[in-house]
């Protein structure tokens, strides 16, 4: 039997052990509150570099390989490859981006639109509608108020420019520091993640594949829709058709409308200055060939290079353009398909691992169909 002082002993040593269990989940969760608080203010500080940010891992993603094989393969230094690599991304990447930007601008200073034949058709039907309903769409308060709203377009305009600017600066950066430690910063995040190395391969990979998926598939379909269209734009006499190609390129990001955007306007412009029969083949030729042919690249591309069911594609970039701006086009998909990759991964891991306990078989217990024949009763 234990003795007084044993037990006193035994006591005071529980107490101890709880104490100290205490202070160390007391210090567990003060840390891990620390760390929520601390990212959430960097998360929104950063909140205007996003951009530049995300584009920086996507390039990084895409240019990885060749970093792995110049620096582990050839031996050559960190910072001479980054530096090159970083050279490429802005020839292949940022150049061509600049080019369209300078073209839309150019474009748009020397559009050459029949304005006085529009205005003409504008107050026709502003009249009928003025008759109909007794309402003035040329009305003092309507045009004052479309005046009172030039000067804010101008400015969201200018915000957008630098932002611009402010992230394409950011990228590169980023970027370059993400090529020169890009192999520990991997290390750092595949020791972070919650699971198993197997299931962490699996979404390392799924991250991977859908990056590289939509940063070169949505490129590759912009191309393909705009010079689809931009046959349309010439057969049927659009006004700056270069301009309205590349503008269908970059309509082809916006789900469920895309090219719809320009292609409709278009034939509304047409129909509006006259032009009756280019219209209606305008409208016919989108109907049938721009839209199917949309449809129709969109799926074979996101099955082709990663095999990614539409309606992520489709939910994926209206969330992730709300989200991330236009790098929602490529991390809004990856968000769906990360979360739907560790719901899979808590099914496996404590839904069916737990119904299998559950459901164990009993040793004394005989299993049908193994050479042996269950006791009847």
């Amino acid at each position: 039997m234990l003795s007084f002082d044993g037990i006193i002993v035994f006591l005071h040593a529980s107490t101890i052990i709880d104490i100290m269990s205490f202070k160390e989940q007391y210090w567990k969760y003060s840390l891990i509150i620390i760390i929520i608080a601390l990212g959430i203010v960097l998360f929104i500080e950063f909140i205007p570099f996003l951009g530049g940010i995300l584009g920086a891992f996507t390039i990084y993603i895409l240019l990885r390989k060749q970093m792995l094989f110049l620096v582990v393969k050839k031996g050559f230094k960190k910072n001479r490859v980054a530096l090159f690599l970083l050279a490429e991304a802005v020839l292949c990447f940022l150049i061509p981006l600049f080019f369209v930007v300078w073209l839309l601008v150019n474009k748009l200073q020397h559009l050459n639109l029949d304005t006085a034949s529009l205005l003409r058709t504008a107050e026709h039907i502003a009249d009928l509608i003025r008759i109909k309903t007794g309402y003035n769409l040329f009305d003092k308060k309507n045009i004052d108020m479309v005046l009172g709203l030039l000067p804010n377009i101008g400015q969201v305009l200018v915000g957008s420019l630098s932002g611009f600017a402010v992230n394409m600066v950011t990228l590169l950066f980023v970027l370059f520091f993400m090529l020169i430690g890009g192999k520990e910063m991997e290390n750092y995040v595949y020791d972070l993640l919650p699971f198993n190395d197997r299931e962490k391969r699996n979404v390392l990979n799924e991250i991977n594949v859908i990056v590289r998926s939509n940063a070169i598939g949505i490129p590759l379909l912009g191309i393909i829709q705009g010079l689809i269209a931009l046959i349309a734009y010439l057969i049927f006499g659009v006004p700056s058709a270069l301009l309205f190609c590349v503008l269908t390129c970059v309509a082809t990001i916006i789900p469920v409308v895309g090219t719809a955007l320009v292609w409709v306007p278009l034939v509304i412009y047409l129909f509006l200055t006259g032009e009756w029969g280019n219209a209606i083949g305008l409208l016919a030729y989108s109907l049938i060939i721009i839209t199917n042919i949309d449809n129709l690249i969109r799926f074979v591309l996101q099955k082709k290079i990663a095999d990614t069911h539409p309606l992520i594609t489709i939910f994926g970039v209206i969330i992730g353009l709300s989200l991330f701006g236009f790098m929602g086009i490529i991390f809004g998909p990856l968000l769906i398909s990360v979360f739907i990759l560790c719901v899979d991964i808590f099914k496996k891991e404590y839904i069916e691992e737990g119904v299998t306990a559950d459901n164990e078989i009993l040793p004394d217990e005989v299993v049908p169909g193994d050479g042996q024949v269950k006791d009847e009763e």
